[in-house]
């Protein structure tokens, strides 16, 4: 079936609920009881939140993802159409659940989460691949996770792609239900014009400590531009051409819950308007300090006007 929408950015990826547990306290207060700071519910998954952010910066954005006929997927469907994405795109699934992610959010921001097989449930975006057409660039959110923990289903997509002359951006994750690495996605690696691993996730797959060697390994491996997100220190960016570290901002950090997929939003923005490499890093940097001053990854950020006068309050 072929579609035609023209979309600046097509996100592909999981979309699911966040319930988010904030000042956890592991001491418990009766024999089966605990308490917690705050707990909220928020949509989430690297798609859902990359795709939110991009949508407030004014892009013409879609998300490709499945949801199942449950109130998690009626929630996440309500917020996503809200938030201005056009969700023509989302495939319904009948005897998949949508995945509910519980999060434990730390005081300083950082978090650790819970997942559960219906996180690993893989939608097969290759086979939607029709719905590509006229779009300038696309996100997988993320590679190693599903749907991307499948060669097969990776090199679909990135190819179809790679010959449409649309822009290839991947994010990446550690791999949980596969076991999955560099070497398993080999050919596909050419046709990724920009990966974004953060610090940790970019010294599992390369072995390396260092940001630039972490980013060299990628490189060697065909991958045009890589993004290494160093959370409270910044970003690393490397290409055969020019290295670019930027600081991160000076802020309160209150979640990094989808800081990394704010970040990649605000940078994917940036550049199908062809900025320049480091003014997109510095736009990118904003959008992800915004996400962190604030629970739940699409709670911050608003508008491209407020990124800007971020940027200028930093001058």
């Amino acid at each position: 079936m072929l579609k035609t929408n023209n979309f600046d950015i097509l996100f592909i990826g999981t979309a699911l609920v966040d319930s988010i547990i904030k000042g956890f306290n592991p001491n418990p207060i009766s024999v089966s009881g605990y308490r917690a700071k705050s707990s909220s519910l928020n949509v989430g998954g690297e798609a859902v939140n990359g795709s939110m952010a991009a949508a407030k910066l004014g892009e013409k954005v879609a998300i490709l993802c499945s949801l199942g006929n449950d109130v998690a997927g009626s929630m996440v469907t309500k917020e996503l159409l809200e938030n201005g994405v056009d969700c023509s795109c989302i495939i319904k699934s009948p005897n998949h659940p949508t995945p509910i992610t519980t999060m434990f959010v730390r005081d300083d921001g950082s978090r650790q989460s819970i997942t559960n097989t219906s996180h690993s449930y893989n939608f097969h975006p290759e086979q939607y691949v029709d719905f590509l057409n006229d779009t300038k660039a696309i996100v997988l959110g993320s590679l190693f996770r599903a749907p991307f923990d499948d060669h097969e289903v990776i090199k679909s997509v990135v190819s179809f792609a790679h010959e449409k002359g649309i822009i290839v951006f991947a994010d990446t994750k550690l791999p949980n239900f596969k076991k999955i690495n560099l070497k398993d996605i080999s050919e596909s690696l050419p046709m990724i014009d920009y990966i974004t691993p953060n610090e940790d996730e970019g010294r599992y797959f390369s072995g390396e400590d260092e940001p630039e060697k972490m980013a060299d390994v990628f490189l060697n491996m065909g991958v045009r531009n890589v993004i290494i997100k160093l959370g409270s220190k910044g970003c690393f960016f490397k290409n055969k051409d020019t290295s670019i570290y930027l600081p991160s901002y000076d802020i309160n950090a209150v979640d990094a819950t989808g800081a990394g997929d704010n970040f990649l939003a605000g940078f994917v923005s940036e550049i199908i308007h062809g900025c320049d490499i480091k003014k997109a890093l510095i736009f990118a940097n904003a959008c992800g300090a915004i996400c962190s001053t604030a629970v739940g990854a699409g709670t911050a950020l608003r508008n491209r006007e407020q990124v800007e006068n971020f940027i200028d309050s930093f001058k």
